[in-house]
């Protein structure tokens, strides 16, 4: 009766063990990233509030009204459109609340594009400037959200803007 033979050294019993070690750890890896990109963002305790409507961030600045007499303003300074990798001078304003700080993240509405956000100068009287970029575009045209956050004593308001970004031919 023959008997069954043991694997030798370096060998496994399970030759896709090491493969499907590998794609556990690879998908866990994927999730860790996807959740820590989550919490870094910090959005989850502002207070959204919708955009005016119409909104036509490439041609002027959009506002939204963050209740009780409060608002905000977003223009970027784009006389060609927003594209891609160019600077943008964003200038935000906020009327009814003191505002502490503001910064303006760029998000892909269809696609996670990591993290953009831009901190803003506190300047006079609700008036806050920075610079903005939109990162390199994967496709033709790429939806993409502005989105305020505006920190008071009382909280953290905001607002989201979309808009679209064509890439430039060669």
């Amino acid at each position: 009766m023959p008997s069954p033979s043991l694997p030798e050294a370096g060998e496994s019993r399970f030759p896709g063990l090491r493969l499907m070690m590998l794609a556990t750890l690879l998908t866990l890896s994927v999730a860790l990233w996807y959740l820590l990109s989550h919490l870094v963002r910090g959005d989850g305790d502002v207070d959204w509030h919708l955009a005016t409507l119409p909104c036509e961030l490439h041609q002027a600045g959009c506002s939204a009204s963050l209740g009780e007499g409060r608002a905000l303003t977003l223009s970027v300074a784009a006389s060609d459109g927003i594209h891609a990798l160019e600077l943008l001078p964003l200038t935000v304003r906020v009327e009814g609340v003191e505002a502490r700080s503001v910064s303006v993240d760029f998000v892909g509405r269809d696609m996670d594009m990591g993290l953009h956000r831009f901190p803003l100068s506190k300047q006079d009287n609700g008036h806050f400037e920075g610079i903005g970029q939109v990162p390199i575009c994967t496709e033709s045209v790429m939806p993409w959200q502005a989105q305020v956050v505006v920190e008071t004593a009382e909280g953290r308001l905001g607002s989201r803007f979309d808009f679209t970004v064509e890439r430039s031919s060669p």
